[in-house]
């Protein structure tokens, strides 16, 4: 019975998705449709372009302590159960101090002082191949984004410094580094079609910021997913960094927090 009720769910879950897809694609014509830009339209709903929420669940480890994401992709709701402005950009978690990991190799790009209106935060920007992440054929090139970190925690990354999946790159901090804040790390993910396409403006509170005309948000579960298939129930396994893997038996993302106690 169990089993039944598992199976119709996930066949439920699939048709709604495909159906879902299918309206993003003939409602939406005016999303991007440069070249690396998805036109599948399953694959479109399932990466959340346009910051569409996806409904990608993640799934944790049973047997090890673990920081959850306290905020998905596309979700109108903050970490403190407020409402949102707009739809969220990435997703959040993890506990104050707690470390940041690579989710795969990468190359740094920029590492910068940044305000969005919470104060003066650190901020990081890194690159992706696809050969990095072992996605073969797919998107060459993905955006990595960490926000609300301590500056001082990132100053020794350079741009053009390669750094190893599961290597640490800060602490979890606030937003701004304001007390009224909870703790927490927004991880940002994007599709690049053309890196070198990367320029750089200053915001309304007089920071730097940047942008890429070729780049697009997705949800960052997308690469966290095991195969290139819609996931049963929309649940996505979280994978862990584990040191003694070889690094080509990794596909996509890993989870940027550790277990506790490792």
């Amino acid at each position: 019975m169990r089993a039944r009720k598992s199976f119709l769910w996930g066949f439920v879950s699939v048709a709604a998705l495909l159906l879902a897809g299918l309206a993003f694609w003939f409602l939406c014509p005016q999303m991007p449709t440069w070249p690396g830009i998805e036109s599948d339209p399953v694959t479109r709903a399932l990466k959340g372009y346009g910051r569409r929420p996806t409904g990608l669940v993640p799934v944790y480890p049973r047997d090890v302590a673990l920081s959850p994401l306290t905020s998905l992709y596309g979700s109108m709701r903050d970490i403190d159960g407020s409402r949102r402005d707009e739809a969220h950009s990435g997703v959040d978690g993890g506990e104050l101090g707690e470390q940041i990991l690579s989710p795969a190799q990468g190359t740094v790009v920029a590492v910068w002082r940044a305000d969005w209106g919470w104060g003066e935060e650190g901020a990081l920007l890194m690159l992706h191949s696809r050969e990095e992440l072992g996605t073969g054929r797919d998107v060459r090139f993905h955006y990595s984004a960490f926000y609300h970190l301590r500056h001082d925690d990132i100053s020794a990354l350079k741009p053009g410094q390669v750094v190893a999946r599961g290597a640490p790159l800060a602490r979890v901090w606030r937003p701004g580094g304001k007390r009224r804040f909870l703790p927490e790390v927004h991880w940002e993910v994007y599709e690049v079609t053309d890196p070198a396409a990367i320029y750089w403006v200053t915001n309304n509170r007089g920071y730097p910021a940047w942008d890429n005309d070729t780049s697009e948000l997705i949800d960052p579960l997308y690469l966290m997913r095991a195969k290139d298939q819609v996931p049963r129930d929309m649940q996505v396994k979280i994978p862990l960094f584990d040191p003694q893997r070889h690094e080509a038996a990794y596909r996509g993302f890993t989870y940027i927090f550790a277990p506790r106690g490792r």
